[in-house]
C-alpha cells in the first residue's frame, strides 16, 4: 500500500489526537520537572513514554514508520 493511500482524512484525525495525548501529556512532565517533584515526574514520564508509544504503534500499524521502541 503506498503512502499517499494510508493518509486521508480519519487517519489525519487519529494522528492529530494521537499528538494532542501526546503534547498534553509532555506539559504534565514539564511542569513536575519545573516543580522538582520527582514522585510526579516519574509518573509523568510513564504516561508520556506510553502516549509516544500509542502514536509510534498506530504509525507502524499503517506502515507509516519502522517498528517503534523507547529504551527504558
Amino acid at each position: 500500500m503506498q503512502l499517499a493511500e494510508v493518509i486521508d482524512d480519519g487517519f489525519l484525525a487519529k494522528y492529530r489526537s494521537l499528538l494532542d495525548a501526546e503534547d498534553a501529556a509532555f506539559d504534565e512532565l514539564e511542569h513536575a520537572c519545573e516543580d522538582g517533584d520527582r514522585a510526579v515526574f516519574e509518573a509523568d514520564l510513564k504516561v508520556w513514554r506510553e502516549a509516544v508509544e500509542r502514536k509510534l504503534n498506530y504509525l507502524h500499524r499503517l506502515g507509516v514508520v519502522l517498528p517503534p521502541g523507547i529504551a527504558v
